[in-house]
């Protein structure tokens, strides 16, 4: 693998970062989102300071040769200690909890960290080695013990990530179980990262030569992995946005037929809000939603609980449960009061007599079922025709 090998992925990494810094800084205290920034940024500097070519600048900028072995593993011990907090946070729990398993994790994987650099302080590996240090110095001593306590450190987490999450994907279903799958692949790859790394050095000890297996085939497998691994992180959160986007898409149309209805009801010169192509659509939801209110209560005088009481009957006697004929009853009332108020352009009515208010408790659901009734309900096309024959006159 070469530089570009590297460079590409530590730069998707930077621009996954740069959108998420934003959240960040208005919600520094949320430890999930720290998690996933911390991910991210770690998992960055692993492949940019892990490239052949930064690990030879990094060796020259600091005038000690194969500084940069103890650099990159401590950055790869890192990453893996933020997998686990990262995990722990987004499978979440007691806070209390929580926040007691990643602080053991931090603190067991800053050990590594600090061992890592004592380790090489205390070797001798004054030959630099761009791709096969971890071979060619597999039997120095200090070298030795760093070598196998970054792999050993890595191998733990890796174990631990692919049990923890396919345990959780039992337990739960949708764009979270799929992430959860994808995380678990990729740490399969880390695991024959691991496997091909350990059998190297273990030949080294034994005195035979596997260093291909180090040199040529961990490299591919830990960049898979940890791509693999970061499209797992990254899916469920965007999958489940997108869905939520397209259910508000869904909910905004779906109301349309009663939000058209309800139009007529305005009194002339009532300010519409307008909104921009860019806005969210929860917000138009909201904002339809705001603006069906506000027909029903315009039309509140010509409600006619009556009419409404009699098609609810009709409905539940034709076989309709109770929020079905609700609807029904409450779409047929809502076109009669649209019929009744274009019919008294005056506003007679107004202030004449007692209002009516829809029951909407439940919120979007009841108004879906109003609207959903208006275009497909016969008794509100009935309601509707009849109510228009006096409109129309005698032929």
């Amino acid at each position: 693998m070469n530089g570009q090998d590297y460079y590409i992925p530590a730069a998707a990494m930077a621009v996954a970062l740069a959108f998420k810094l934003p959240a960040l800084r208005h919600s520094w205290r949320d430890p999930l989102l720290r998690s996933v920034c911390a991910l991210v940024l770690l998992a960055g500097a692993v492949f940019t300071f892990a490239a052949p070519p930064t690990i030879g600048a990094v060796n020259r900028w600091s005038g000690i040769a194969n500084f940069s072995a103890p650099l990159v593993y401590c950055l790869i011990t890192a990453f893996s200690a933020s997998c686990l907090v990262l995990v722990v946070n987004w499978r979440g729990g007691p806070p209390e909890k929580t926040r007691r398993v990643s602080r053991m994790w931090i603190t067991v994987y800053a050990v590594v960290v600090v061992c890592l650099v004592v380790l090489f302080a205390l070797g001798d590996a004054s030959v630099e080695r761009l791709r096969d240090l971890d071979t060619y110095y597999a039997n120095t001593p200090y070298i030795r013990e760093m070598i196998a306590l970054y792999l050993a450190a890595h191998c733990v987490a890796a174990v631990v990530m692919v049990s923890l999450c396919w345990r959780w994907s039992l337990q739960v279903r949708g764009w979270l179980r799929v992430g959860l799958m994808i995380i678990v692949a990729g740490y399969v790859f880390n695991l024959g990262y691991d496997a091909t790394k350990i059998t190297s050095v273990v030949a080294r000890w034994t005195g035979h030569d596997l260093d291909f297996l180090s040199t040529f085939v961990a490299p591919p497998l830990a960049s898979l992995g940890a791509l693999v691994s970061a499209i797992g992180f990254v899916v469920p959160l965007v999958c489940q946005r997108l869905s939520d986007n397209w259910q508000s898409w869904t909910t905004y149309r779906r109301l349309g037929a009663l939000w058209q209805e309800v139009q007529i009801s305005a009194p002339e010169g009532t300010p519409s809000v307008q909104m921009s192509w860019w806005s969210a659509a929860e917000l138009r939801v909201i904002q339809r939603e705001s603006d069906i209110h506000d027909g029903f209560l315009h039309l509140g005088p010509y409600f006619d609980r009556a009419l409404r009481d009699g098609v609810h009957a009709r409905a539940t006697a034709d076989g309709a449960d109770e929020d079905t004929a609700r609807a029904v009853a409450d779409a047929a009332m809502v076109t009669a009061a649209v019929r009744a108020r274009s019919e008294d352009p005056e506003g007679a009515v107004i202030g004449s007599g007692e209002e009516t208010v829809l029951d909407t408790a439940d919120g979007p659901r009841d108004l879906l079922r109003i609207s959903h009734a208006l275009r497909h309900a016969p008794m509100v096309q009935a309601v509707r025709q009849q109510a228009a024959l006096p409109a129309a006159g005698p032929a």
